[in-house]
C-alpha cells in the first residue's frame, strides 16, 4: 500500500461542509497540514466540489475559506460533543450568511443545475448553509469525530460502525496503539509472581 499523500484533499467525509473541514489536515498537532495553501488551489478545490465561481478565487477569498471552514470545526465539534455551540462561532457564521444572500437559480439540460456561483465568497455560502442545514436537523445525529487527539475530523457515519475518520493514517495508527495495549495487557496477565521461599 502506497504512502497516503498528506497535501491531497479529501472528498470522503460524507458532505461538501466537511470536506471543506479537511482542507486542513492534523488540525490539533504541533505542524496541521494546510492545503488551501493558494488561491489556486481553493480554486481546484472548488472545482472539485462543482462549484467553481464565474470570479477566480483571490488571497481575499482564501483568507475568507480559512475562516469559515475553522468557524465551522468549532460548531461541528460541538455538535458531536452535544455542547452549546459557541456563541462567538455562531455569531460569525451568521454575519457571513447575512453578507452573502443568494437567490436559487437553476438551469435545465442533462441533469438539474444551479447556476454557477458569482464569486467564491457566493459558493462558500452555498457550503455554509449546507452545514446549517445539516448541524440543525436530524443528520446531526450522524456526525462522528476521529478519536485521534491531533485529528478530531468530523464525518458522517450513519451506521455508526466507523471509528476512525476516513484517513488511513487515523484508522492505521489507531489500530497499532489498540494491538500494543492488547498486547502490553496480555503479557501482564500472564506474567505469575514469584513463588514465595517457605521459611
Amino acid at each position: 500500500m502506497g504512502k497516503e499523500d498528506a497535501l491531497a484533499f479529501r472528498f470522503d467525509c460524507g458532505a461538501v461542509w466537511l470536506n471543506l473541514l479537511a482542507t486542513r489536515g492534523r488540525t490539533f498537532s504541533p505542524n496541521p497540514v494546510e492545503r488551501l495553501s493558494t488561491p489556486e488551489r481553493f480554486a481546484e478545490w472548488l472545482k472539485r466540489c462543482e462549484l467553481s465561481p464565474v470570479r477566480a478565487p483571490d488571497h481575499d477569498d482564501l483568507d475568507q475559506a480559512r475562516r469559515l471552514r475553522e468557524t465551522l470545526r468549532l460548531l461541528a465539534l460541538a455538535a458531536v460533543d452535544e455542547r452549546p455551540p459557541p456563541a462567538d462561532a455562531v455569531a460569525e457564521l451568521d454575519a457571513f450568511l447575512t453578507g452573502h444572500p443568494e437567490q436559487i437559480r437553476l438551469r435545465t439540460g442533462d441533469r438539474l443545475r444551479r447556476e454557477p456561483p458569482a464569486t467564491a465568497g457566493a459558493a462558500l455560502a452555498r457550503i455554509a448553509r449546507q452545514a446549517v442545514d445539516h448541524l440543525t436537523g436530524a443528520d446531526r445525529h450522524a456526525l462522528k469525530c476521529c478519536p485521534e487527539h491531533d485529528c478530531r475530523g468530523v464525518f458522517v457515519d450513519p451506521a455508526g460502525r466507523r471509528r476512525w475518520c476516513p484517513s488511513p493514517a487515523c484508522a492505521s495508527r489507531g489500530r497499532v496503539r489498540a494491538l500494543r495495549a492488547r498486547r502490553g495487557a496480555s503479557t501482564s496477565d500472564t506474567e505469575s509472581p514469584a513463588p514465595r521461599r517457605e521459611q
